[in-house]
């Protein structure tokens, strides 16, 4: 039986705009196990952004619970919950957000010393991630500006991991690539999540869906429906078939 890492109860996010309430979240209960890819889908406007920015404590709902691995997160103060989000979770975005003045390797290494403040181990930790995600030693030195979109992302993963966080959160990893560098960004989250780690993201594409072995899918402020999936080996007719059929049913 898998362990549950993240939860809601009741889980509801209204924002207000010009006085007209808009309910994004309605009531949403899940889970989201320990050493899972889970991938979260929807329409425009389905809540996708907005329930994980609540499940990593990003944003606060406006009522029910998001639970994080036995801790209740919604009644955490501002500055507890940067706190919990610098410990526990790292973060991929579809907008990398690397310090333009900052080299490759010390973009990763800045976050990894708000935690550590043993340089040499931060540094030893971040060439590791480097390697790892065969971004070349000629890079590292490099500012984001003189590197590849793919490049890039890849360092936005390393950054997420220097923390050795229980969760990582990507929300549109792969939305401003191209299929290469997409793909590339693919294969280094679906390595990490072959490592033991947790994955939760959010994304519109179909290929980096299938990278999930369990796929949400939102409507409405509210899940609709759930595909379960063998843990990801590669790219084939019968889990892509799957996948479009759970889709199809979903009105994707």
């Amino acid at each position: 039986m898998q362990n549950t890492i993240l939860a809601t109860s009741k889980l509801c996010k209204t924002f207000s705009t010009g006085g007209v309430q808009q309910h994004v979240l309605k009531n949403l209960d899940m889970e989201i196990y320990e050493g899972d890819f889970t991938v979260i889908m929807g329409s425009s406007g389905a809540g996708k952004s907005t329930l994980m920015y609540a499940l990593a404590g990003m944003d606060k709902p406006t009522l029910g619970q998001v639970i994080f691995a036995g801790r209740d997160l919604s009644g955490y103060s501002n500055d507890k919950l940067a706190v919990f989000r610098r410990d526990h979770c790292g973060f991929v975005f579809q907008q990398m957000y690397l310090l333009d003045n900052m080299s490759i390797i010390d973009n990763i290494m800045a976050s990894g010393l708000l935690v550590n403040k043993n340089r040499k181990a931060v540094a030893a930790k971040a060439k590791e991630l480097l390697q790892q995600f065969n971004i070349d030693e000629n890079t590292w030195r490099k500012f984001p500006a003189q590197v590849s979109g793919g490049e890039a992302q890849r360092t936005a993963i390393a950054r997420a991991l220097i923390n050795n966080p229980q969760i990582v959160f990507a929300d549109e990893p792969t939305g401003a690539l191209n299929s290469a560098n997409g793909a590339a960004v693919l294969d280094a989250l679906t390595a990490v999540n072959q490592s033991g780690q947790s994955v939760v993201m959010v994304t519109h594409d179909l290929k980096s869906a299938l990278r999930g072995n369990r796929i949400i899918y939102l409507r409405d402020g509210g899940i609709c429906g759930e595909c379960k999936l063998e843990a990801y080996s590669g790219d084939n007719t019968e889990r892509r078939t799957q996948v479009n059929n759970f889709l199809a049913d979903m009105g994707w």
